[in-house]
């Protein structure tokens, strides 16, 4: 176990120069590379108690990239640079790279084979080299990033707040707008066409926040999921329950103050699932996707829905979970086969 193991201070002092050396590397600009060093060290900070101890250069690799991609990345060749920086200095596999970019393995090769075509991986990496040849890590502003990171933390618990109080709004409220967790509109604002989805890469066992005390993490052998009525719930995708020999996606779900939570696993596609919609008395709901890297062939969904129509009565028809690919084909439908199971409460036998 390393000596930083749960102390952010040293676990600061021990990663800041790899930090800001990789960095650079995005940026290659100095001033830049160090405020995207410290802007990340802040973001983790603000999350430091949820972070795995066993998998932080994870979440602090990823959080140096995507805060890139976001601000300087656009100048500096995007997310190409990204990938070879992270493969000829950083040295992580292909699966690796797609994890923290959160795309396919398949896009990640396809760059690096038109990369090689180019310039050989061992001149990348001499250049790479050469590019930090003389340099040297400024001091790590710890005492900035702490008071950052503790602001951005107490700013994220006001907008939990702020999201508790509206589940806690009268029914009428929430169905004259949309619920967190996926657009909700009436009838006849429903669009025909594909709407975006969020489709989010996840490193095993980093769990997600679903809603107000429902948490959701994915491990190679099935999705977990903890809440206020059902904590450290478990659902196995090898255990025989489900026919993975054909699309299927599945549904559970509890009750929560003012809203209803959904979730559930959706297995064998024959594309990436790029959005998973959920379509109750008139109203579509877009829900959020967890995979993990590698295309494991599973994955996991979840919403939170309107009140109105909720629990067992929607159980028996009337509602459809569907899992769309990006131009907008159907990949599975619940209902589809008896690998689709029906609705229940969160922790029952069946997701």
């Amino acid at each position: 176990m390393p000596s930083w193991y749960g102390d952010f201070a040293g676990y600061a002092h021990d990663r800041w120069p790899g930090l800001v050396a990789t960095a650079l590397l995005l940026t290659e600009d100095a001033r830049a590379a160090e405020e995207l060093a410290r802007l990340t060290l802040v973001r983790v900070y603000a999350r430091w108690r949820r972070i795995p101890r066993d998998d932080v250069d994870f979440h602090v690799r990823r959080c140096l990239v995507r805060s890139h991609l976001r601000g300087w990345g656009r100048r500096t060749g995007g997310r190409r640079r990204v990938v070879l920086v992270l493969r000829h200095w950083e040295g992580l596999g292909e699966a690796e790279i797609a994890q923290v970019l959160g795309c396919s393995v398949g896009a990640v090769r396809a760059l690096l084979r038109r990369e090689r075509r180019r310039v050989r991986p061992g001149a990348r990496r001499a250049g790479f080299a050469e590019s930090l040849a003389g340099f040297a890590a400024p001091a790590v502003p710890l005492d900035a990033v702490r008071r950052d990171g503790a602001l951005r933390r107490r700013r994220r618990a006001g907008v939990v707040a702020a999201g508790c109080a509206l589940l806690l709004a009268p029914p009428a409220v929430l169905g004259l707008g949309s619920v967190t967790g996926g657009d909700v509109t009436g009838a006849a604002e429903v669009p025909d066409g594909p709407a975006p989805g969020s489709v989010r890469v996840v490193a095993p066992g980093e769990r997600v926040a679903a809603a107000p005390g429902v948490e959701l993490w994915l491990t190679r052998d099935g999705v977990h999921w903890s809440s206020p009525q059902a904590p450290n719930q478990f659902r196995a995708v090898d255990d025989g329950n489900l026919d993975r020999t054909g699309a299927g996606v599945s549904v559970q779900g509890e009750q929560l103050d003012g809203a209803y939570f959904q979730s559930g696993l959706y297995h064998g596609l024959a594309a990436e699932p790029a959005r998973v919609e959920i379509r109750t008395g008139g109203r579509t709901v877009t829900a959020h996707v967890l995979t993990l890297a590698g295309g494991p062939g599973w994955g996991a969904w979840y919403a939170r829905t309107p009140p109105e129509g909720s629990g067992a009565s929607r159980a028996g028809g009337g509602q459809t979970v569907t899992v769309y690919d990006a131009a907008g084909a159907v990949l599975a439908r619940s209902g589809a086969g008896p690998s689709v199971a029906e609705p229940g409460r969160a922790g029952a036998g069946r997701p």
